[in-house]
C-alpha cells in the first residue's frame, strides 16, 4: 500500500468551548485528489492550516512528509481561500515573492515563472495588478503562486469560490496534470460536482467527521431513492414547495420544467397521483447524485414553506415590468464593459445574469440597481427611470450583494438598525421589522457578534435580512450564495422561491448553474454582449443542438454557447 503524504488521526481543535475538528482521521496519498466537503463552519480550512503547519492542534495527531507540520515547507504548495495575492502587486511580482519565501534558486525562477505562465495562461497579463483580476484570474494565479516551487502535497481551500464553470474547468484540468505527477492534493470545496471528481472524500460536519472513502460510495446510499417529477399543473415553485411539506421528502430542486426529489429512507415512491397535481403528473425514478448523498448524510435540507414569505406583502399586479433594460451601455475609456443590454422581467419572476467572470454581469448589475451610470441607453425598476427618478427606483429594491453589503465592524443588530433606517422605516414599523427578521432567520444567538466574524452562513442569512425588511417589490441578489454550502443555499432559495409566489421580481447574477434553474429566464453574457437568452429548458436545448448531447445540464450549457460563440468569432476574424 501507498504510504501517504500527509495524516491525521483523533485529530481535535478547540477554540474556547468550540470544537473545530473532534477526533478527525484523514490521509493525503500522492497522485491522488483528496475531497474535503462540509457545510460552512464544518472544520475544513481549520484542518487546512493545521496541516500547512500554521495552527497548532488541540490533541491527536498529525503528520506532513514524515514529519510535524512546518518542517518541510520546500515540498510544501498551500492556496488559501483568502489573503494568498497582494493586490496591489502585479502578477509577476507575486511570483517572484513566492518565489523568494519558498527559497526558489535565482537562477531556476525565470524557467519556473515561464512554465507557470504558460500552465495558467497569466502571459498576457503578467504586469497587471492582481487586484485588477477577474476572479478566475486571481485563483489562477495564486495556484501559480502555489506551484512556484514544485511541491509533494497542494493544499487548496475553495478554489473554486466565485470561479465560473469554465475557469474551474480549467482549474481542475490544471490539477489533473499535477496529480500525474504523483503531487498528492487536497481539494477543499463546496461544490459538490467538483467532490464527485475527487479519488476519496471526507466530509465534515461540525467538525466530526462523517464518511471518508470513493464519493461513488456516498451516492450509492440513496440509489432508487431519487425522483423527478414532470407534467404538475402547478408553477414549478409552488409545486417544489408543496412537495418539500411532504413527510416523505427530504430534499428537492427544480430541474427546468421539472422537479427532482430526494425520498426519505425506508419511503416507498409515491405514484403520480399522490401530488394531486394533475392527471399529467409523471414520477420517475433518477440517477443519484452526490449531492444527494450529502444532503441525506446531513439529515436533509429544509422544508418548502418559507417563513419569511408568510409574512411579506403580497406585491400587488401591474402592467408595468418590474426591471427593464433598454440598450445599456458602459465604456470605461477605450474598453466597452457591457454593450446593448436589453431585456424586460414582468412581475414575479426570476431572471438569471450568467456568464464567465469578466464578461460584464456586474457591470450590467450595478447599472439597473443604480450603482453605475450607463454611458447610453435607459433601465427602470418598478416603472421608475433610472436616468430621472434614480432616488425612486432605488426606494423600490432590496440589494443583496456576496461582499460589502454589510459592515462588517458593526454587530449584527446595529446592521439590521442602520438598513432600517437607511430604507426610512418609521420606528414602530422598523422595530417589528428587525425582530422578525430576528426569528425568522435565527439570528438571536449572534445579535452582538460583529457582521465580519460571523460564519459565512450567517452573513448570508443576515444579508438576506438586510434587503428585504422594507419588503420591496424588486430584489437584486449578486453572487448571493457564493462559497456557502448546498445545506444553506437550499435555504436561501426557499425564501426566494416564496417571495416569488407573493409577486416579488428578482434579478440574480450566480455561478451555480443548478441555482440558473430556478430562473424563468436567463441572459447569457460573454466578451460584453448578450449572446443568448431564454428558459433555461430553451437554452439547454440550444445546447443539445449544438453538441449532440441527449439530456445536457446548464453548465453543459453554459459552457457550449460560449464555445460556440468563439468558433463564430474566429470564423469572423479569419475571413
Amino acid at each position: 500500500m501507498t504510504q501517504p503524504l500527509a495524516q491525521t488521526s483523533d485529530l481535535v481543535k478547540c477554540f474556547g468551548d468550540n470544537r473545530a475538528l473532534d477526533g478527525v482521521a484523514m490521509a493525503i496519498a500522492p497522485g491522488r485528489i483528496t475531497g474535503l466537503v462540509g457545510p460552512d463552519g464544518a472544520g475544513k480550512t481549520t484542518l487546512i492550516r493545521i496541516l500547512a503547519g500554521l495552527m497548532a492542534p488541540t490533541s491527536g495527531s498529525v503528520t506532513m512528509l514524515g514529519g510535524p507540520p512546518g518542517e518541510r515547507l520546500d515540498d510544501l504548495g498551500y492556496m488559501p481561500q483568502r489573503f494568498g495575492l497582494y493586490e496591489d502587486l502585479s502578477v509577476i511580482e507575486n511570483l517572484k515573492l513566492y518565489a523568494e519565501v519558498r527559497g526558489l534558486p535565482k537562477d531556476e525562477q525565470q524557467a519556473s515563472f515561464d512554465k507557470l505562465m504558460e500552465f495558467t495562461d497569466l502571459a498576457r497579463f503578467q504586469d497587471r495588478l492582481a487586484g485588477k483580476l477577474s476572479g478566475g484570474m486571481k485563483q489562477k494565479l495564486g495556484l501559480a503562486c502555489a506551484l512556484v516551487k514544485t511541491p509533494r502535497v497542494l493544499l487548496l481551500d475553495e478554489p473554486g469560490v466565485g470561479v465560473d464553470p469554465i475557469s474551474r474547468r480549467e482549474l481542475w484540468s490544471m490539477v489533473g496534470d499535477l496529480t500525474g505527477q504523483g503531487i498528492g492534493v487536497l481539494w477543499s470545496t463546496a461544490y459538490l460536482d467538483e467532490a464527485e471528481k475527487c479519488d476519496t472524500v471526507y466530509l465534515l460536519n461540525e467538525g466530526q467527521l462523517l464518511f471518508d472513502g470513493p464519493p461513488a460510495e456516498l451516492t450509492g446510499r440513496v440509489r432508487d431513492r431519487v425522483i423527478r417529477v414532470t407534467g404538475f399543473k402547478e408553477r414549478r415553485r409552488a409545486f417544489l414547495t408543496h412537495a418539500l411539506d411532504r413527510a416523505d421528502v427530504i430534499d428537492g430542486t427544480i430541474q427546468g420544467r421539472s422537479v427532482r426529489l430526494l425520498l426519505r429512507d425506508g419511503r416507498p415512491v409515491p405514484d403520480a397521483g399522490a401530488f394531486a397535481a394533475g392527471p399529467d403528473t409523471r414520477v420517475d425514478t433518477a440517477d443519484p447524485r452526490f449531492e444527494d448523498g450529502f444532503i441525506e448524510r446531513l439529515g436533509g435540507g429544509p422544508k418548502g414553506t418559507s417563513a419569511l414569505a408568510e409574512r411579506y406583502r403580497t406585491i400587488p399586479e401591474t402592467d408595468v415590468d418590474a426591471i427593464a433594460a433598454n440598450g445599456l451601455t458602459k465604456v470605461f475609456g477605450e474598453f466597452t464593459a457591457a454593450r446593448d443590454m436589453n431585456f424586460r422581467i414582468p412581475r414575479g419572476q426570476i431572471f438569471g445574469l450568467l456568464g464567465p467572470n469578466g464578461a460584464g454581469k456586474s457591470t450590467t448589475f450595478k447599472m439597473l440597481c443604480g450603482l453605475l451610470s450607463p454611458t447610453s441607453g435607459t433601465g427602470a425598476v418598478a416603472g421608475r427611470s433610472l436616468r430621472h427618478s434614480r432616488a425612486d427606483a432605488r426606494a423600490q429594491l432590496g440589494y443583496m450583494a456576496q461582499k460589502f453589503s454589510l459592515y462588517g465592524d458593526l454587530s449584527v443588530r446595529q446592521n439590521l438598525d442602520f438598513f432600517a433606517g437607511a430604507y426610512d422605516l418609521p420606528r414602530d414599523q422598523a422595530r417589528r421589522a428587525i425582530a422578525a427578521m430576528i426569528e425568522i432567520f435565527e439570528l438571536q444567538d449572534k445579535l452582538d457578534v460583529n457582521a465580519g466574524t460571523l460564519p459565512l452562513g450567517f452573513k448570508q442569512r443576515l444579508a438576506l435580512a438586510c434587503a428585504v425588511m422594507h419588503e420591496p417589490p424588486v430584489l437584486f441578489l449578486d453572487e448571493p450564495t457564493s462559497g456557502v454550502d448546498p445545506v444553506t443555499r437550499r435555504e436561501f432559495w426557499m425564501h426566494i422561491n416564496g417571495l416569488v409566489e407573493k409577486g416579488v421580481t428578482v434579478l440574480v447574477t450566480t455561478h451555480f448553474m443548478d441555482e440558473a434553474e430556478y430562473c424563468d429566464r436567463a441572459t447569457l453574457i460573454y466578451r460584453a454582449e448578450q449572446i443568448a437568452t431564454g428558459t433555461p429548458d430553451e437554452l439547454k436545448a440550444e445546447a443539445a443542438r449544438l453538441t449532440g448531447a441527449e439530456d445536457p445540464t446548464m453548465e453543459d450549457a453554459f459552457i457550449a454557447l460560449i464555445e460556440a460563440f468563439d468558433r463564430k468569432r474566429e470564423a469572423r476574424e479569419a475571413a
